[in-house]
């Protein structure tokens, strides 16, 4: 016995009618009735100006129908038809098929992205009611920040422009969008998305990082984290905007800085003003001047007393003092900084003691 010559990955057809190829799909879709995810989608998503009439009608069952397709692994538009192969219509109702859901989504605008931006924060909420999705929030809880680009080919896709992004190590100019992404975590929890805006692919990867963070901070305690919140991301989010969010909302945070007068001339002060613990602290610690961000990594990092050893005998200065957690009760902690030369960051390093 042998293969056929003329078969392919594609000839292999799933037209059972008494056959389901993705069973699973019914606990996530019932999962989703109970969260009101179609309720949030006919309240959220508005589509007033249409090019093509029938455009903009019933998007909350075809967005629905699309979530279901991208549950079960449709990474395109004619993917989506995995939702109705076989006997999966003897499970599902109001599934559409997939060019009638191109039609809708090519009506999407940025602002319309943006609607689903505020379904994604309140059915977080509601799945966190449902389902113990980050436990361990109720101690601490993690938001993560970062960017990326993701390559299109549409010559009329909005926002499409040609942006910096590293391929197998080198960076290279790719024509796309820039999407940036907030996760939720916890020291027992797995990362959930929490936010997802669409930028142009020549946007900065800092670009709108501080209203992100407020809404995922605001997100975040909508899906019940009760406890002390830490916000970390790179360089590219070591910014004003994003330390005054963190401040606003009561957060921590750890981010990379990239070095200048201002930090410098900080790192002078805190040299020369270690008799004057709350001097430092009022100006630097825990926070932002009016022109300097500083960074508190995890208060776990050097609470190991032989890291705090290594870390004085390579010259690390070291400050004690005391700061407001996220719950507003004072606790001793010492400042350790270290120049990292080359890498031209610098991170104000935090150990509670």
């Amino acid at each position: 016995m042998q293969v056929l010559h003329e078969f392919t990955p594609d000839s292999a057809l799933f037209d059972d009618d008494n056959l389901v190829s993705c069973a699973g799909l019914v606990p996530v879709m019932r999962l989703a009735e109970q969260t009101g995810l179609a309720e949030l989608l006919a309240e959220k998503v508005h589509i007033t100006e249409t090019r093509i009439k029938s455009g903009a009608a019933n998007p909350a069952p075809k967005l629905a129908t699309l979530i279901g397709g991208m549950c079960v692994g449709a990474d395109s538009i004619d993917d989506v038809d995995v939702v109705r192969a076989g006997g999966m219509k003897t499970l599902f109702d109001g599934v559409y098929a997939p060019s009638t859901i191109g039609t809708l989504l090519r009506e999407f605008s940025f602002g319309h992205a943006r609607q689903l931006e505020s379904v994604l924060r309140e059915h977080l909420g509601a799945l966190c009611e449902r389902a113990d999705l980050l436990p361990g929030a109720g101690v601490r809880a993690f938001i993560d920040i970062d960017s990326l680009l993701r390559p299109v080919y549409g010559q009329a896709k909005q926002g499409a422009s040609y942006g910096h992004t590293k391929i197998a190590g080198k960076q290279v100019l790719r024509k796309g969008l820039s999407p940036l992404a907030t996760t939720i975590s916890t020291d027992t929890a797995a990362p959930v998305i929490a936010g997802m805006r669409l930028r142009a692919g020549k946007s900065g990867s800092g670009k709108g990082a501080g209203r992100m963070v407020a809404q995922t901070i605001a997100t975040a305690r909508a899906a019940g984290v009760g406890g002390s919140l830490l916000v970390r991301g790179d360089a590219a989010y070591g910014t004003r905007a994003v330390v005054r969010a963190c401040r606003r909302a009561g957060a921590q945070f750890s981010l990379v800085l990239t070095k200048n007068a201002a930090v410098q001339k900080a790192i002078d002060a805190i040299e020369d003003s270690e008799e004057d613990v709350a001097t430092v602290r009022e100006d630097v610690a825990f926070g932002v001047a009016e022109d300097l961000a500083v960074v508190l990594l995890d208060a776990e990092v050097l609470s190991d007393p032989r890291l705090i050893e290594r870390a004085e005998g390579l010259g690390i200065a070291g400050l004690e003092g005391s700061e407001l957690d996220g719950r507003g009760h004072e606790t001793r902690v010492r400042w350790y900084f270290r120049d990292r030369g080359t890498q031209r960051h610098d991170r104000l390093q935090c150990s509670r003691l």
